[in-house]
């Protein structure tokens, strides 16, 4: 359920703004989003695992007040964002 290491690496080095970045809200939505895709196929096997689901529903959570945040500081770098991660909003 949890991402490994060498792709946690792999999406930093993607959607990381600077070399080093690793908390640009870029990074941490990408992360939230493996995250989110992870328990999604997770609860597709295990419908009645509420525990997961619950832990999924605070992602979603996290990752829209991310989202929120970067649209109010830059509206070109969600947009881009969103269409990279293939998200509808």
């Amino acid at each position: 359920m949890s991402i490994t290491a060498e792709r946690r690496t792999q999406v930093i080095a993607e959607y990381q703004t600077a070399p080093g970045d690793t908390g640009s809200p870029e990074v941490q939505v990408a992360i939230l989003t493996e995250r989110i895709n992870n328990l999604t196929e997770h609860l597709k096997t295990h419908a009645k695992d509420f525990h997961s689901r619950r832990g999924l529903l605070i992602l979603v959570g996290r990752r829209r007040s991310m989202l929120d945040y970067l649209k109010g500081k830059s509206q070109t770098r969600y947009e881009t964002l969103i269409g990279r991660l293939g998200l509808r909003r």
